[in-house]
């Protein structure tokens, strides 16, 4: 069976968002992208009190100083589309409201057929935890397992009731249900983050951080799940960040997925010999306008199919 090929939509300040995403996702699945997908940026610090990813000295990138809201872009995927899944890459789920946000997915699915695919994650910036986090970022683990119970809660049979110590659900009829299993993935970047992953998740959603390493990593985490007693398969979605060149990048210190078009397709090669399900393919930050963007997107789905993809 062929790797689900998915692309990321155009969220950054490049673009329009009311006439590009729904342009780009219509072309996406036309081309023949299995997945379309979102992630969350909320603000750009001036300046920030931490670096990129919270690595000291990191300059965050320009082109986060504007990325349109992901369930926003999502449903304008959505009202374009009819096949391929819509899927967060990650929402922050920290700096939600666990009961709105379980609403809004659900509603989301239940409008797509059943599309929506929840990758969440706990985020690492403390000027967005300052900004809109329902807690303070050290509690972020906390909100994010007390997010993924009212997410099974708001989803599943009513009279829907639930206890936590953000939410309180009286028993009450909570609509609409997502129209199917709504899968939930997650990162592993920690050993209490792969346990949650697998007790909790439906599956795991990395980064691509080169070949060797995802390898082992997908054998720790599969591993875990047979020690504590996992039946269900791990689905998984790989992401990969482009830093796409219009011409072959010559340096020796290229890194995964940083280059050519046929470069890229080389990467996605490597990382595919891993066995996971699905690789999202995010290109948009270095292409100019919607129309490289989907020029760019379809060249790589095509070169990748006739790789073996």
């Amino acid at each position: 069976m062929a790797t689900r090929l998915g692309l990321g939509l155009p969220q950054m300040r490049q673009y329009d968002v009311g006439r590009d995403i729904p342009d780009v996702a219509r072309a996406a699945e036309a081309t023949g992208y299995d997945s379309l997908w979102v992630f969350e940026r909320i603000l750009f610090p001036e300046p920030a009190r931490q670096g990129l990813y919270g690595v000291p000295g990191l300059p965050w990138p320009d082109r986060y100083r504007s990325v349109a809201d992901p369930l926003v872009s999502l449903t304008l995927a959505a009202a374009a589309t009819s096949r391929a899944r819509l899927g967060t890459s990650v929402l922050v789920a920290p700096l939600h409201v666990p009961f709105q946000l379980a609403r809004a997915l659900a509603s989301l699915d239940a409008a797509s057929g059943g599309r929506v695919v929840a990758g969440l994650g706990t985020g690492w910036s403390h000027d967005e935890y300052a900004a809109a986090g329902v807690a303070p970022f050290e509690r972020r683990g906390e909100v994010l397992d007390e997010l993924l119970a009212v997410c099974r809660a708001v989803w599943g049979p009513d009279p829907v009731a639930y206890e936590g110590e953000l939410t309180t659900i009286a028993p009450s009829v909570v609509g609409p249900k997502p129209a199917g299993p709504l899968p939930i993935l997650l990162p592993a970047n920690s050993a209490k983050a792969a346990r949650r992953l697998v007790d909790h998740a439906d599956g795991w959603m990395p980064a691509a951080t080169g070949a060797e390493s995802l390898k082992q990593q997908w054998a720790e985490l599969r591993a875990l799940a047979g020690e504590r007693g996992r039946t269900a398969p791990l689905q998984s979605v790989l992401r990969a960040n482009t830093l796409y060149t219009r011409e072959p990048y010559t340096a020796d210190d290229r890194r995964p997925f940083q280059g050519s078009a046929d470069q890229i397709v080389e990467d996605l090669v490597a990382h595919d010999e891993v066995g996971l399900e699905e690789i999202l393919v995010d290109l948009q930050g270095d292409c100019r306008d919607a129309q490289e963007l989907k020029d760019v997107a379809a060249e790589v789905y095509e070169k990748a199919r006739a790789a073996g993809l």
